[in-house]
């Protein structure tokens, strides 16, 4: 499921169709939630959908509500998923959508449970495509750069005058599939300058999602009783994590399964072009051939990359890995494939042909050898599993991994 992926594509499948649609997005969760802030989900008027805010428990009422809810612009709802019975709440929630008097968005501010038992809550903002349409096509232009932004989203406010699924974007570009800079529209809210101010200024932390209250005084009053209160989901819209491979035998096919199945940008190459090759690898970004003596393409390919050198020919990991290590902080991760002797082999012929061999100090103490972690199986399922957990790990720093997972793996050694 590339979910991303998919609600970018129905996106644009709905607006090019005329067919109106919902966009659902997770911008704060408190206690246990099977989604992070900024989980989507696109529902259409004519019944497709595409993403997940939850594990399927809150999906169906989702896909119910999401029109209504939306029926006078933007608005955030708040779920409980803690241990109460949501009968009676559901008995009452039918009552409410019979009565055209009430208006639902604001009535149901107050949490509906869901008796669901993992005792958190989830606050979604529903609006329609059409205003969240600008918010999917700069997904769509970091997905596309490689770059990040940052945007702020407003969940709640004190003021009329400040609107619910206002986004103000904190870069003033990002960059284009050229990697020219290309300006953001300047946007048109009635946010007081003390509040766009402090939003520039603040610094997202590593979760690249941060819930903020912000408050600023009215115009012409320092007081702190009618100052205008904001909350904000303040994220880091990054790009795909990019995988390149380098080697395109057969156990490198598992590999870029998996990694599509996690939305990851995959490019295989290889020096034998009877390999690398479409037909062979066609759920790859890009099967390219690439000579073992072109490293200009193989950084330009490499540039902020987990690279997983894996080809079986000691000639071409040579080439390949005499490169990257000089050129370690070019990428995100560099692992080896192999037993630890073969790439100890691979070291100490690269470094007798450097001029300077201290220059791949870094390299090597960054390069993953062998591959991968110790999950135990066999195979190049297996194998395909403990590289995408490694990478995971390392593009996420999610470096608190048993002692266990890092030791070589016995049947590459």
């Amino acid at each position: 499921m590339n979910q991303v992926a998919d609600i970018l594509q129905l996106a644009f499948d709905a607006r090019q169709q005329h067919v109106d649609a919902v966009l659902a997005t997770v911008v704060r969760t408190e206690g246990s939630a099977y989604r992070k802030p900024g989980a989507m989900m696109l529902i259409c008027e004519d019944g497709r959908s595409a993403g997940m805010i939850s594990g399927g428990c809150l999906e169906p009422h989702i896909i119910k509500r999401a029109f209504w809810l939306t029926r006078h612009g933007a608005s955030v709802q708040v779920y409980q998923t803690g241990d109460e019975q949501k009968e009676d709440l559901e008995d009452e929630l039918e009552e409410k959508l019979d009565n055209d008097a009430i208006d639902f968005a604001v009535d149901l501010e107050d949490e509906l449970n869901f008796g669901l038992g993992c005792n958190g809550k989830v606050h979604v903002l529903f609006e329609r495509l059409s205003s969240a349409m600008p918010y999917l096509d700069l997904i769509q232009k970091v997905r596309q750069s490689g770059e990040s932004t940052t945007v702020a989203t407003l969940i709640r406010s004190n003021s009329s005058e400040v609107t619910v699924g206002t986004r103000v974007h904190l870069n003033a570009s990002v960059l284009d599939d050229n990697k020219n800079s290309q300006e953001i529209p300047e946007q048109t809210t009635n946010l007081p300058k003390p509040i766009i101010d402090e939003l520039s200024a603040y610094k997202v932390s590593k979760r690249h999602a941060d819930y903020l209250v912000l408050k600023s005084p009215v115009a012409n009053d320092n007081s702190s009783k009618d100052a205008i209160q904001t909350e904000w989901l303040v994220q880091r819209v990054q790009p795909q994590i990019r995988l390149l491979v380098c080697g395109a035998g057969n156990d490198v096919m598992p590999l870029v399964t998996m990694a599509k199945l996690q939305d990851w940008h995959v490019t295989v190459i290889d020096s034998r072009p009877q390999y690398a090759t479409r037909q062979r690898f066609p759920q790859a970004d890009a099967a390219l051939y690439v000579a073992l003596n072109d490293s200009e393409t193989l950084l330009k390919l490499s540039q902020n990359a987990a690279v997983a050198l894996m080809s079986h020919s000691l000639s071409q990991d040579r080439a390949r890995l005499a490169v990257l290590l000089k050129n370690a902080n070019h990428c995100n991760y560099i692992g080896q494939l192999g037993p630890r002797y073969r790439t100890e082999r691979l070291i100490k012929e690269i470094s007798a042909t450097c001029a300077d061999p201290t220059a791949l100090a870094d390299g090597i103490n960054q390069l993953h050898y062998p591959i991968g972690y110790k999950l135990g199986g066999d195979g190049p399922e297996a194998l395909a599993l403990s590289i995408i957990a490694q990478i995971s790990a390392v593009v996420y720093e999610q470096v608190a991994v048993t002692k266990e997972l890092a030791q070589p793996k016995a049947s590459y050694e």
